[in-house]
């Protein structure tokens, strides 16, 4: 895969696990990484770009704030020039049982993983319009494709990131502009380090290649999507997933 030359790239939820990934990924490809995540939760991101020679900023960003995202933006075109990669990647969980679900952790995990996402390329749409040119990323999960009990809104704002991403990828493609969905499975991250090890036995004796994938597993998925070879990709769901769901 070739290096990217000045090529920006904006991450959100960068503060740790697949953003985090993503982000260093992206940064050793050559790309000025722009690191967000909620009250610059990600300066560890941010470093570890920097100690390895590459470029990158810290942005603190609520993506359930419109306004903040198109502040963040604008800055970044006024500043950089140009924003070539979006990948969307915030994103929160509440589950809990649907008869016992509170309204508000619906609407909490809605705002944030599919509308958040929305304000997030509606935002960086402008500037890739005029570029005839960009890559965005967002980052669904196989819970979105298949369901799982207790987990209602983030299946539902999982799967709408789906339908939401086709629609644009197709809406944008004449620009030069694709739009593609990477569908993580199972993934070692600080979110399912919080499940029972009785609960990560049971999800992982449900992955054909029998172990849990890495956020470096999907941020060479990402990595790829953003590149010049996948120029011809557009509107598809790479699940990694280890065989989870096929």
């Amino acid at each position: 895969m070739r290096k990217s030359n000045e090529r920006v790239a904006i991450v959100t939820g960068a503060s740790r696990g697949i953003g985090r990934a993503v982000a260093v990924q992206l940064a050793g490809l050559g790309y000025t990484v722009v690191a967000t995540a909620r009250k610059q939760h990600a300066e560890e991101t941010v470093a570890t770009i920097v100690a390895a020679g590459g470029r990158a900023e810290l942005a603190s960003l609520d993506v359930t704030k419109a306004d903040n995202v198109c502040s963040l933006v604008g800055d970044v075109v006024e500043r950089l020039g140009r924003i070539d990669v979006l990948v969307a990647n915030a994103g929160i969980m509440r589950d809990q049982l649907l008869l016992r679900l509170k309204r508000k952790d619906w609407d909490d995990v809605l705002a944030t993983n599919l509308t958040g996402v929305f304000a997030c390329v509606q935002a960086v749409l402008r500037q890739m319009l005029r570029q005839r040119s960009g890559r965005i990323i967002t980052i669904s999960s196989v819970v979105g494709q298949i369901g799982n009990a207790g987990q209602a809104n983030y299946a539902a704002s999982k799967a709408g990131l789906i339908g939401f991403t086709k629609a644009v990828a197709k809406e944008i493609a004449s620009r030069g502009i694709t739009a593609n969905v990477v569908a993580p499975g199972l993934i070692d991250t600080d979110m399912t380090r919080g499940l029972t090890s009785e609960g990560r036995d049971d999800w992982q004796s449900l992955v054909p290649l029998g172990r849990l994938g890495t956020s470096a597993d999907v941020a060479h998925a990402v990595s790829f999507l953003a590149s010049d070879e996948a120029s011809y990709i557009t509107g598809q769901v790479v699940g990694v997933n280890g065989g989870m769901y096929m």
